[in-house]
């Protein structure tokens, strides 16, 4: 198929058409990922989004369980299926800056969050970090937070690798549906055994 063509079908396009040199790389179009990367990834203080969900719905915000002193919610831009955030309350930008007890908790959530996403996905890892600062990656330099990623034994494919590109397979309603449900605490949860 020509690159039109193959576009049309929803194959992706292919760069024998281009202006440019042709390359090897088929282009996957995205433009949903605007809101995430236009103006910056940074938002205005007054617009931070960990600040602000707290204050919305569960469902809305993608909130599966509340804490004391911090939260836990799915991630809007996920690395894979059930990719978890734990975000304290306050306003804070690094680890260092957060109170002993946001400290605790946030690792006490963490835990949490790892003892139900291998109940519910039956994942076989977890990649878990802190992105500190705009210069180490973080996608909000303002708020911190901590992602927890599940990772499957076979959950690597050639789309990450060769495309830059990651499938997900669940919709993010769902998934917090069953992580939050699947929550300590939570009527008809399984997670305390």
């Amino acid at each position: 198929m020509r690159g039109s063509d193959a576009a049309d079908a929803g194959a992706g396009e292919t760069s024998d058409e281009f202006a440019a040199v042709p390359d090897a790389f088929q282009r996957l179009w995205t433009p949903h990922r605007m809101v995430y990367i236009q103006d910056g990834q940074q938002p205005h203080p007054d617009d931070c989004p960990f600040c602000i969900a707290p204050g919305l719905s569960d469902e809305k915000a993608l909130i599966v369980a509340r804490g004391t002193h911090a939260y836990v919610l799915l991630n809007l831009f996920p690395y894979n299926t059930g990719h978890l955030l734990v975000c304290p309350y306050r306003h804070v930008a690094t680890y260092d800056q957060a109170t002993p007890q946001e400290v605790a908790e946030i690792g006490e959530l963490t835990q949490i969050a790892m003892r139900v996403l291998t109940q519910v996905s039956n994942c076989d890892g977890f990649n878990l970090g802190m992105n500190q600062g705009r210069i180490a990656g973080a996608g909000i330099a303002e708020h911190l937070h901590q992602h927890i990623v599940p990772r499957w034994a076979l959950d690597s494919n050639f789309f990450p690798i060769i495309a830059g590109t990651k499938a997900i397979p669940r919709l993010l309603g769902d998934v917090r549906r069953e992580i939050a449900n699947g929550w300590p605490g939570v009527a008809g949860s399984n997670a305390d055994r």
